[in-house]
């Protein structure tokens, strides 16, 4: 009998997308959610070299993270809001591009959307946006898009709330996504754990 490893012959793309928000920055849940994506890009570097990892930080606007840059803290900005649609319209950008056998976000908050893109402009690509509602509107649009798409979107929440809780609820709903609810300390435990098992399971 011949056996094989078949993490090797099987690609995931994932985007991180961390919330820069001001309550994530003062509460700890930033740290944590940087020093998770450091871990997650070491494993993936030594474990997966076959897998693809992107980091976005958002708040108003989302800013795509190379791994050396993860805990510079020169990028950092929070006065513009938590938009959570355009982070997950340019995750959505970069796993378009990939043809991996599976392609997830990894959203790591602890709230939920203040604001979105209300003024309307053509992207080029057929996804225009404006007159939404408000934000958490327009972010279910971009999870049902997501859901089209192939992509998993698995919302690690660091709050407790009643008013989190029911975003999480409805996105995972419309995105056919997953959520985990976490405490800073056991964030890394949680996802790194979460990800090398959801990978045997594609791999069976």
């Amino acid at each position: 009998f011949e056996v094989s490893r078949v993490e090797a012959t099987t690609r995931t793309a994932t985007v991180i997308m961390l919330d820069m928000s001001r309550s994530m920055l003062m509460t700890g849940c930033f740290q944590a959610g940087r020093k998770v994506a450091s871990a997650l890009d070491s494993l993936i570097r030594n474990q997966y070299p076959r897998d693809s990892l992107y980091v976005l930080a958002f708040s108003y606007f989302a800013l795509k993270l190379r791994p050396e840059m993860i805990f510079d803290n020169s990028w950092i900005e929070n006065g513009g809001g938590t938009n959570f649609q355009e982070a997950m319209y340019q995750g959505r950008r970069i796993l378009s591009k990939h043809r991996a056998d599976a392609k997830q976000m990894i959203l790591i908050t602890d709230g939920v959307p203040t604001t979105y893109n209300s003024w309307w402009y053509d992207r080029g690509d057929g996804d225009g946006y404006g007159g939404g509602v408000n934000g958490l509107e327009e972010t279910l649009r971009e999870g049902r898009r997501c859901a089209r798409e192939g992509i998993t979107i698995n919302t690690f929440m660091l709050s407790r709330d009643s008013y989190s809780g029911e975003f999480v609820q409805m996105l995972t709903k419309v995105s056919r996504g997953r959520a985990f609810y976490a405490t800073p300390d056991r964030l890394g435990e949680y996802l790194l754990h979460d990800y090398v098992t959801n990978k045997r399971k594609v791999h069976k």
